[in-house]
């Protein structure tokens, strides 16, 4: 058995690093998941879903509060 430097153990898994791509599928999927979850972040601050939602849930807590005031729409 040979016992190898610390420097020569680092060699060989930078190499493995390189040579092998069974990681690589998964990395993939994650920049995709990633670029999936930006555009949809940058989509609901543009449209302003933020304010619809707040708007809607007051109609909502006035309907339950006082329902003979609501549209019934």
């Amino acid at each position: 058995m040979v016992i190898k430097k610390g420097g020569e153990r680092i060699m060989e898994f930078l190499k493995r690093l390189v040579v092998e791509e069974e990681g690589q599928g998964l990395v993939e999927y994650t920049l995709i998941v990633l670029l999936v979850a930006l555009v949809f972040w940058v989509a609901v601050r543009t449209a302003n879903v933020g304010g619809a939602l707040s708007t809607s849930w007051g109609s909502v807590t006035t309907c339950l509060t006082s329902p003979f005031s609501c549209a019934g729409s």
